[in-house]
Order: C-alpha cells, then structure tokens, then sequence
C-alpha cells in the first residue's frame, strides 16, 4: 500500500527522519517529492517506533523539512527482468544508461503465478547450504597462471587481491572477454560486470572494450562513477547479482559475475555507518562488515534442480598492499581462496602480475583432472608450485651469499624461475590460451629442470610429458641458454 507524509523532523548526512509513520517497513522504497516538483528515491534503513530514518540515493542538497513529501512505495528495492538485459548497461541503481529504453518484462513462469512481470528485490538471499550443489567444473580463463595453478571452478566465488595502481582493471576484462565453461556452449555463458566507484575514463574504457572484441552482447554492465551518490554504490552489487541469479536460475545460464572494487564497496558502508552513528570496529568498519560482505559472496553457486550457476570472481585494492586490512581479511574467510597480484612482478613488467605461492583456490582438487581437464593437471600444479617455492628460496639465499655461490642446481632453479615468470605467468593482453596450450607449456618449462628433481610426478606420468631433448624447448633463440 502507497502511503504518503509530509514534513520531515531531521536531515543529517544521507539521511532523513519521517515522524508519525506507521504500516512501513525495513527496506521499503520511498518517492521523496521537494518544492518545486523534483523527484528523489530512498530506501527506508532504520525503524524506531513511529519514527523511519530513510536514506536518499542522490543526496539531501535543496531538501526541505517543511515542504517536502514523502510517500512510501510499500515494496523493497526492485529490479525488472528479462533476456533482455544481456548487452545492456544500467547505472549503480539498475537505470539503463544505454540510451536503449527500459527494460521490458517477460511473464514470470517461475514463482509467482499471479504476476505479469518478473520483478525482484535486490536484497537476494544468499543460497541455503542445503539447496546447494557442490562444484565441480572448472570456468576457462584463458589464463595460464590461473588456469593451471588456481583454476576457477563453476559456482565458486574466488577473488582477485590487488593494489592501487595496480592492472587489476585489465585482468577483469580479459577474464570477462575469455571465459567459457568447460563442455558447454557460447550460447548458455554469461558476464555480470559491477564496477563501484569508478572513474568516467575507466568506465568508458570498459565499455569500449566490451564493444570493440564483440563480447557485450554477453555481458550485462552496471557501472557506479565515483560521481555518483555514495550510496548508489551499496545497491551496485545487489541490481548486478539480483541480474546474475535470475540468468542463472530461470534462464539456465552459467553466469561469472566480476564486481570491481570492493574496497569501494566497503568504504560507502563505513561512510553509510558513520552517518546512522554506528560504533564503529576495525579501522572504522561497522561490526556487521563481515555479515554484509558474506551477504553477498553467498550468492554465488548452484542450487538442486537447476541448470544454471553463479560463480564471483570479486576484486579489490588492498590499501597499502595489506592483505591482513578488514577488507580482505574477512573477504578470505568467506570465500574459497584468492588470486593475489605481485607489485614485485608488475614492476618487471609481467602482466598478469599473478604472485603464485600465497594465491590457492580451495575448490580446484575437485574440478581438475580426468573427466574435467586432463588426467595430469594435478601432479603438473603441485610440481609447479613446489619447484617454484624452491626459486624463491634460492633467490633469498642467493641475496645473501650472492650467486656465484651458489650449487650448479640452484643456479638451475634461478633460471627456471625465470623462464616460468617470463613465459608462464607473463601473458599478453590479447593472448587466450586453451587449457591444452597452458599445460604444454607447463611441461616445456618443468623440462628445464633436471629430472631426477622432479619428484612429486610419479615416473609413468613423467615419462609420458617430460622432454629430454632440450633443443626442442624454444624460448629464447638458443635454449641452452637457460640451463
């Protein structure tokens, strides 16, 4: 039911106090009318007894408390839904900004009988545990770092840690332009893509990018500028996987949803809690910044007796490259793994600047290997990131007795730690690798290494794989060089 007020008690912040209210409720849409006939929209935040605090989307600038009304939708926060929205770009608030119309609702088929249009609160749920089940696929990069080493499995939600400044930008896109499930067509693959907070050159630059390699026609694109209400930026992740479950699970789409950054995210929250006059937690954080952002990584999965899925791959800025912030600190406890990026590595001018060792993904072991990759993914990731982890070793050994010290076989890890930056985690931008291609190419390079230290392969598989002949691992122009 519609019910309308006027007059306003206080305005502070983002927020405004209705008095004398009764029959609303927590999150309920509000229309807030001003003199002179302008239109704002809000959100019912708080209820303590006759009184509803309302946060206002595009700010309180020429409110008035006298001459303002406000009138009170009696829904949640919703969004219209169709296969339409594939191609599409909406605003933070989910408004189409494509200059395409509105978005036109199909009948809902699948819940509610009685209705004409499919339209649904963002606020979502996250998916029961026991409606849940659990991945198994891998989702092809195109990336070999990741593709081999901490492989995406359908349904997982698995975040990319950076750095400010740092390529985490181009990473998304090339992600978003490349990946494909594994054993299922174009037609059924999908990109949800949220940026939060974002500059009008980087949101330009993503939709030129979308655009120009003819993937946007998969893609559904939310995009929230840094000039855009602060609070837009809490409802961007919602209007993007509201999109996401509705694809996955009516419209049977494997749908990978990238939200970037959330560091952004986070950030409107504590300002969002400072203005209700929340105590605030860690660094200002609310308490509750664990509860919210789990929330919304719960949303990712596959549910029983559905055909589609979601899976996240979640970015954020680690402010100061502090991977212990609040930020992803709790991120790591409610997802499964992370993809860290190496300032070291992007110095040298590796893109992508994946850092191996402290990056894992905790659903792989189940979703690689025969019937979904190849029978000798496993052993080939574990000799990779065990070989590699003695490079690094080397290298800080090496910086204190100096290389000339060295035993002949460190020195051969030197430069097999070399060859595998340089050629395994190095990629171009435009480089779409097939899983084939990214273990070939593990192989080539575990063949620089001596055999006899390649121990956790066992030998029949080792035999199959491993190159003796040395002239036939092309890297630089006269191999040798490397060994």
């Amino acid at each position: 039911m519609i019910i309308r007020y006027s007059g306003l008690k206080e305005i502070k912040g983002s927020l405004i106090a209705v008095g004398g209210v009764g029959g609303v409720f927590f999150d309920e849409v509000v229309d807030i009318y001003l003199d002179g006939g302008a239109v704002r929209h809000g959100r019912v935040i708080q209820i303590e007894g006759d009184y509803a605090i309302i946060q206002v989307f595009e700010g309180v600038k020429f409110i008035s408390l006298e001459n303002t009304e406000i009138c009170f939708k009696g829904h949640p926060m919703q969004m219209a839904l169709s296969r339409e929205i594939l191609g599409r770009v909406f605003s933070g608030s989910g408004k189409p900004i494509d200059g395409l119309g509105e978005i036109r609702s199909e009948v809902d088929e699948f819940l509610d009988k009685n209705s004409r249009y499919v339209s649904r609160d963002v606020n979502g749920l996250p998916i029961n545990p026991i409606s849940r089940i659990y991945p198994k696929d891998y989702i092809c990069t195109g990336i070999s770092s990741i593709d081999a080493l901490i492989t995406l499995i359908r349904g997982q939600k698995l975040p990319i840690f950076s750095g400010a400044g740092m390529r985490h930008n181009d990473l998304a896109i090339q992600i978003a332009k490349q990946a494909r499930v594994s054993n299922s067509g174009e037609n059924n693959f999908a990109i949800v893509f949220a940026a939060m907070g974002v500059k009008n050159d980087v949101a330009s630059y993503f939709r030129e990018e979308f655009e120009y390699s003819g993937a946007l026609g998969r893609v559904v694109m939310f995009l929230n500028l840094s000039s855009d209400p602060v609070t837009e930026r809490i409802l961007t992740p919602r209007f993007a996987l509201t999109a996401a479950e509705y694809l996955a699970f009516d419209l049977d789409y494997h749908v990978l949803v990238i939200m970037t950054d959330m560091t952004s995210y986070a950030e409107a929250v504590r300002e969002f809690s400072s203005s209700k006059g929340e105590i605030p937690g860690r660094k200002g954080f609310p308490g509750y910044l664990y509860s919210d952002l789990a929330s919304l990584y719960e949303r990712a999965g596959m549910l029983k007796g559905k055909k589609g899925s979601v899976t996240q791959i979640p970015i954020l800025t680690m402010p100061g490259d502090d991977i212990t912030h609040p930020i992803p600190d709790l991120t790591g406890y409610i997802t499964e793994g992370q993809i860290v990026l190496s300032r070291l590595l992007e110095g040298k001018g590796f893109y992508p600047s994946v850092s191996i060792l402290p990056s894992l993904s905790r659903l792989m072991k189940d979703g690689i290997g025969k019937g979904f990759t190849h029978q000798d993914h496993p052993v080939l990731a574990d000799q990779l990131f065990a070989s590699y982890s003695r490079v690094l070793d080397t290298r800080a050994l090496s910086s204190v007795v100096g290389e000339d010290d060295l035993s002949s076989i460190d020195k051969i890890y030197l430069k097999f730690g070399s060859v595998f930056e340089r050629y395994f985690i190095n990629q171009g931008f435009h480089e779409n690798r097939s899983m084939k291609e990214t273990l070939d190419l593990g192989w080539r390079i575990l063949s620089l290494l001596p055999r006899n230290e390649l121990s956790r392969i066992k030998p029949e598989i080792l035999s199959k794989h491993y190159i003796e002949d040395k002239n036939l691992i092309s890297f630089v122009d006269d191999p040798q060089e490397m060994i």
